[in-house]
């Protein structure tokens, strides 16, 4: 079972930066989709950002502008850029990977912590 490791994560203080990093233990053929997700306490897991397979990039509303996807094709890595990080961006950052052909099977990191706190 290929499993997603993400790296990136920890404390900073609002107006900060991180940069989260994804990397599958296997190559995954015929990938759809990559992501980001995020799950604050008390509340659903929510999109923060996505790439297709084609590099089409879509955000959420509440990022757009400073957070950026990105993946090295290279390193089968995915990685999100996050500026300007605000105290509500707090939460657990899953990674997904999504294939839909020839089964559908989605590969979620196991999530790391973001903390943005003075």
């Amino acid at each position: 079972q290929v499993q997603l490791v993400e790296s990136g994560g920890g404390l900073v203080q609002p107006g900060g930066s991180l940069r989260l990093s994804c990397e599958p233990s296997d190559y995954i053929f015929n990938l759809y989709s990559l992501g980001w997700y995020r799950q604050a306490p008390g509340k659903q897991r929510e999109l923060v950002a996505g790439i297709s397979s084609g590099g089409d990039e879509n955000y959420a509303d509440f990022v757009k502008g400073r957070f950026t996807i990105s993946r090295d094709n290279a390193k089968r890595t995915l990685y999100l850029q996050m500026n300007s990080l605000k105290p509500e961006a707090t939460a657990l950052y899953y990674c997904l990977f999504r294939r839909i052909w020839p089964t559908k099977d989605d590969y979620w990191g196991q999530g790391i912590q973001v903390t943005v706190s003075s």
